[in-house]
């Protein structure tokens, strides 16, 4: 029987570290999200997700084409059981300047929402406004949020499942109000790999007690289905985020995205919808009535038996 080489598992670590460099940076090429001079607020939750983010950012940064900045920023939520000493220890430890910010939001949701019912929408509100405000008030040029391709994917199914709409959760975006531009570095990263990495290098890990961690129902049912999929069929997550990426507005049915109604239309003329649907509208000169069922074309001559009318 052969040993086990000892040396596969720091080997496996290595190119699975690899992987989710080349994924993150590409992702930050595909969509610009870093510039030269910027400075990123990198959110920092405390999770597996976040962590690996910043960590990969840090190595990133080294050989980076452009100079940025990064500053990890946490929100301490004011939850029972909070430990306020386990991210400033590790932050420390691996050199990046960091801000920990206070709110009481643990208050405000016990307050607000009632008893059993799931608390991660008022959070994560609250939680994003208190960023928000602070990268306005530090100068941020850009906030990085831990959000990785199972999440992107997940996204898309709860909106098209219960919103009947075909969105998710964009690589980039531009706040509402246009002050801020968030990034998704992870967008790329498959869930897993993220998990491993986290597990290989020994984050600590900061559960969330406000609520257990607690997903939303909708969403367990999408994880379940969708690892379902993946069991069965090894690479089908990583098809529909491709497909994501890759749409054709001719191909679906939002006219707001495609102008189906002057495809083929002649002399640019559109009927009014309206028209169509109540009955109103006048009548096409050129109409002519179909011939009924089995009936032979007027302009096909009849036979000597039909003129007889045999």
């Amino acid at each position: 029987m052969t040993a086990a080489d000892p040396r596969k598992p720091q080997h496996e670590f290595h190119k699975l570290a690899k992987r989710l460099r080349r994924q993150v940076g590409q992702a930050i090429a595909d969509f610009n999200m870093i510039e030269d001079g910027d400075r990123v607020m990198v959110c920092l939750s405390g999770g597996k997700d976040s962590y690996g983010m910043l960590d990969i950012l840090m190595k990133l940064q080294a050989k980076a084409p452009v100079r940025f900045e990064l500053v990890a920023v946490h929100l301490d939520q004011k939850q029972p059981g909070y430990e306020p000493d386990v991210l400033p220890r590790h932050l420390r430890a691996v050199g990046v300047p960091f801000q920990i910010l206070e709110q009481d939001t643990y208050s405000v949701v016990k307050r607000v929402v009632p008893e059993g019912k799931t608390m991660c929408g008022l959070c994560s509100r609250l939680r994003r406004g208190a960023l928000y405000t602070h990268a306005k008030r530090e100068g941020f040029t850009k906030i990085a949020l831990g959000h990785h391709r199972d999440d992107i994917v997940e996204t898309m199914f709860l909106n098209l499942f219960h919103h009947a709409k075909l969105s998710a959760m964009p690589p980039k975006l531009q706040s509402e109000d246009g002050a801020h531009i968030v990034i998704r570095p992870l967008a790329y990263c498959a869930e897993d790999d993220l998990a491993a990495y986290a597990e290989a290098n020994a984050f600590p890990i900061m559960p969330c007690n406000l609520c257990g961690s607690q997903e939303t129902l909708q969403r367990k049912a999408i994880k379940a289905m969708l690892g379902e999929w993946e069991r069965k069929h090894p690479g089908r997550i990583d098809q529909i985020f491709r497909g994501i990426g890759d749409v054709r507005p001719s191909q679906l049915a939002d006219r707001t995205l495609f102008d189906f109604a002057a495809l083929g239309a002649r002399d640019g003329a559109v009927p009014d919808a309206a028209a169509w649907l109540l009955g109103d509208g006048p009548a096409a000169p050129e109409a002519i009535a179909a011939p009924a069922a089995g009936a032979r074309p007027a302009t096909e001559p009849r036979t000597g038996l039909e003129i007889l009318g045999a």
